[in-house]
């Protein structure tokens, strides 16, 4: 069922660690890993899949090979602050390609937002488009990424939740 909240133990971290390390990984090979048999962690993997923990594999590309583009983190403070507002902002800014992320945060704004556009035009009238649409934004801040030293994908899953059972 998918969305029911699984009890997990140390096995299954370590199948989500090793699952977001090489999402291809054969059945066999993460098994001889994890010091399972294949079946019983066919098993796990199927229960995580319909649990919810796992929501999809990707390839992981790096951009710097496509070309030149332009990440840009911008703050964004709405006018007013129902519920109504906050959801017609993320509709909006769900529908935006360059939007790669979008964080509702505490402290002197309400949301940060991640670009990657192909340069600062692209992301200039982004921006343009978004406040067109009236969306309730109140002020915007900019900022454009000089360089990104590194980027981590893979959660540290065994330190945030080393607190779990171990496996039975």
């Amino acid at each position: 069922m998918t969305g029911t909240r699984t009890k997990l133990d140390m096995i299954d971290v370590k199948i989500l660690c090793e699952l977001q390390k090489n999402g291809r990984i054969t059945n066999v090979e993460l098994a001889e890993l994890i010091n399972l048999s294949p079946s019983p962690c066919l098993t796990r993997m199927k229960r995580l899949q319909a649990a919810g923990y796992i929501t999809g594999y990707s390839a992981q590309i790096d951009i710097a090979k496509l070309g030149e583009t332009l990440t840009v983190f911008t703050e964004v403070t709405l006018k007013n602050h129902r519920h109504v507002d906050f959801d017609r902002f993320q509709a909006a800014v769900r529908k935006i390609d360059a939007c790669m992320e979008c964080h509702l945060v505490s402290g002197g704004y309400d949301y940060l937002l991640k670009f990657i556009t192909s340069g600062i035009i692209h992301y200039q009238t982004t921006i343009e488009n978004l406040l067109d649409q009236d969306v309730g934004i109140d002020k915007y801040f900019s900022f454009v990424v000089i360089k990104t030293p590194f980027i981590k994908s893979n959660l540290p899953l065994h330190k945030l939740f080393g607190d779990l059972e171990p496996a039975a």
